[in-house]
Formats: structure tokens, sequence, C-alpha cells
């Protein structure tokens, strides 16, 4: 597959001492998971998560809006953000050409908001080289008999097209281990809750700790200038 070019993100505003860097949370799973539904409720229970919207070649499906789902352009139009180095990854899937918008996704971390992209392994793998602390979680469903049910039940693809998406399944599987994470999709309930420990626990690690914050109401003396911490035993 063919795939845009590392681009390195701009460093931004710097932050005040009680803001954090944003978190970017990858979701990945095959088609009928229904990743696309936890990830909308995610959003909605979680503050300061930001969905990111990718942009792709595809047509839209019944029910789906420009700007919500999907940003709907044409080949010639993608071709050229390509070549402008817009995007943080891009990749032809099914036919069609997906990517992620470079400067929206790397504006909102640096505002301190995390962000969500639901991207295939293709581009998490790619994403996660750019961004060495990216959460990443793939979701499975109960079994591929399911799955098949699922995407016959949806209507909305060929028999073709539904045995090509059972085919690529087989092939994502295997980067699982390529993930932090593992969440089996047999209860929509229940994996919205395992989703939102994961969003939630991440925000706690203390890797994304602001020290600064810590170290000024926690350890330097109030007389203390910052930068004139005390040796501590």
């Amino acid at each position: 597959m063919s795939r845009s070019s590392t681009t390195p993100m701009p460093s931004g505003p710097v932050r005040s001492s009680t803001e954090r860097r944003g978190i970017l949370f990858i979701i990945s799973a095959p088609s009928g998971t229904g990743k696309t539904t936890l990830c909308k409720q995610l959003v909605a229970n979680i503050p300061g998560l930001w969905h990111s919207v990718s942009y792709t070649t595809r047509t839209p499906r019944p029910g789906e809006e420009h700007g919500r789902e999907y940003y709907f352009t044409d080949d010639t139009t993608f071709q050229a953000m390509i070549d402008r180095h817009e995007f943080v990854e891009w990749a032809r899937v099914y036919g069609h050409l997906y990517g992620t918008p470079r400067r929206m996704v790397a504006d909102k971390i640096e505002q301190g908001i995390d962000v969500l992209l639901e991207i295939d392994v293709q581009g998490a793998l790619q994403v996660k080289k750019k961004f060495d602390d990216a959460v990443s979680i793939f979701i499975l469903p109960p079994s591929m008999t399911v799955l098949r049910q699922r995407l016959l039940n949806r209507a909305s693809d060929s028999s073709e097209e539904i045995q090509r998406r059972l085919q690529k399944v087989k092939e994502e599987v295997w980067s699982y281990r390529e993930y932090a994470y593992i969440v089996r999709n047999d209860d929509l309930t229940r994996s919205l809750q395992d989703l939102e420990s994961i969003f939630l626990g991440e925000r706690l690690k203390t890797k994304r700790l602001n020290m600064a914050w810590i170290e000024n109401n926690f350890i330097l003396d109030d007389e203390a200038k910052p930068g004139d911490r005390k040796d501590l035993p």
C-alpha cells in the first residue's frame, strides 16, 4: 500500500503549568464490529475527547454526512493534499483513499485535548511510528460467524464485498500484538465500560502528569523561585 512520508508535528504554543498534552488514542476494528457506535458513545461520555474525522474518496453511505462521518472528496483533491503533506497517514483501502488530517490532530493534542483516531490497522501502525506515546486499542467481534451475520444484516455491501472484508479480517487479526489493549465487543454496554476505563486510566498514568504543576504545588517552597528547587533527601 502507498503511504505518505513522515512529516514532523508542529511544536505549538507553550502550555501553562496546569495543562497537559493531549493523548492520542487509536481504535482499530474490522468492519461490522461496532467500533463506530462505540467511538461515538465514548466522545459523548468522556469530556475533553475529540473524534478525528478522516478524509475519504468513497461515496457516502445512506445516513452519512460530510464532515460528520468523513470529509468526502475526490481523488484529485485527495492527491493534492498528499502532495502538500496534509495527512498524518493515508492509504488505499478497498479501492478508496482514506487519510487522517495532520493539522487538526496536532493542534488538538497541543491544546491538551485527547484525540480519538478510528482507523484501520495499516494507518494505526503508521501513526504509532510518529506518536510513540499513542494508546492503541483493537476491538474484536465475538466470532467470525457473528461478524459475517452483522455484515449481511447491514445490507450496505455486495456479497463479494462482504467476502473481501471477511478475508481482510483474518489478515488484520494477526496484527493484534501491535496493540496495547484488546476489547471483545460481544456486549455493547460492557465493551463501552471497558473502553472508558482504558481512556480514563491512561489519563492518570504518571507519565501523563504535568511535572511542573506537581513541583510548583508540592515540592517547591512557597518562597522558592521556579528552578530553585531544594535538594530532596
